[in-house]
């Protein structure tokens, strides 16, 4: 076994129980439908939860959901309110990572609890693991995943059982057991860490970046044309320990396809890829169904994670909840 990656004692959050307060907050920016809270709000109590909403959810403040001040007395309201049991947030955009510096974290590690979200939401997970151990949820949020009439049954499922199981969570499915593509063969196992690709690299070289070390590393993303995913990508392999990464798991790029000048000359996003990572030592799986999509799969961040590309598995070793 290899020891965890970021070389602080990882604590899991307490599972959540039905009828269990669930708190709401906004840490990047507001939907542009307010309505999109409500119904997010309404699904959570539908199935038996209580929901406490943060006193500045919904505020607008340009991009942002609020004052850097208002939303971080949210997160810290919703953390050391002993009564909630996970923060589940609203919608990513832009913002978070202006909370960075400027937040408890000692709060946070006393009063560990789950905490979900993905996209903007990178930076503060990476961060809550980084300095306080905590195991995070890359999963769906409240105004983007649970306000429609039809929630993903597989979004659903997935999430659910994450955070209400303590159960060893196994090999990851893609819907209708879609198989993921194997971009390199090899096996590698080690902390799994991630997110979104572009917020990763917005906190390169800063005391929130995760330790690549004995890691296995997932990214996802959504708008970036294929010179700047190759931009990051190159900002990513010239990190330190880089060399000494587990596996890299590649969700979904979302609209990234292409240039956004049509007439330029552009790679594709396929061929970037392959550039990068093809023949690389390291095992490479692509294809995850994880990311700015409907149907989505939850990850859990801190865990042990096991990557075997030339049999074209992914299992997380643990439960992620106590």
């Amino acid at each position: 076994m290899h020891h965890t990656g970021s070389y602080m004692k990882l604590i899991k959050p307490k599972k959540l129980n039905k009828g269990d307060l669930i708190g709401v907050i906004s840490p990047a920016s507001s939907p542009a439908d307010p309505d999109k809270i409500e119904k997010g709000v309404k699904y959570l109590e539908s199935l038996g939860y209580s929901v406490a909403v943060g006193k500045h959810v919904g505020k607008e403040e340009g991009y942002l959901a609020g004052s850097d001040e208002e939303r971080l007395e949210d997160l810290h309201g919703m953390f050391a309110n002993k009564d909630v049991k996970a923060i589940i947030n609203v919608r990513g955009g832009y913002g978070s990572g202006r909370l960075l510096n400027k937040i408890d974290y000692n709060l946070i590690k006393k009063n560990p609890k789950i905490f979900v979200g993905y996209s903007d939401i990178t930076v503060l997970q990476m961060a809550f693991l980084k300095k306080c151990g905590l195991v995070t949820f890359a999963g769906p949020m409240v105004a983007v995943d649970f306000w429609e009439e039809e929630v993903s049954e597989f979004t659903e499922e997935n999430f659910w059982r994450l955070i209400t199981s303590t159960r060893k969570i196994g090999k990851l499915h893609n819907p209708q057991e879609e198989k993921f593509h194997i971009l390199n063969k090899g096996r590698g196992e080690g902390q799994l860490i991630g997110g979104n690709l572009a917020l990763l690299a917005s906190i390169m070289g800063t005391e929130f970046f995760p330790n690549l070390k004995d890691a296995v590393l997932l990214l996802e993303d959504i708008g970036e044309p294929p010179y700047r995913i190759d931009r990051m990508f190159y900002q990513l392999k010239l990190q330190k320990d880089f060399d000494k990464l587990q596996a890299l798991v590649l969700g979904r790029f979302v609209k990234c396809y292409d240039s956004d000048e049509p007439e330029k000359k552009t790679q594709s996003l396929n061929e970037v890829i392959s550039d990068y990572w093809a023949g690389e030592k390291l095992p490479v799986i692509y294809n995850v169904k994880h990311g700015h999509i409907k149907d989505n799969i939850t990850i859990p961040f801190g865990l042990q994670c096991k990557v075997n590309s030339s049999r074209g598995f992914i299992e997380i070793m643990e439960g992620a909840v106590i």
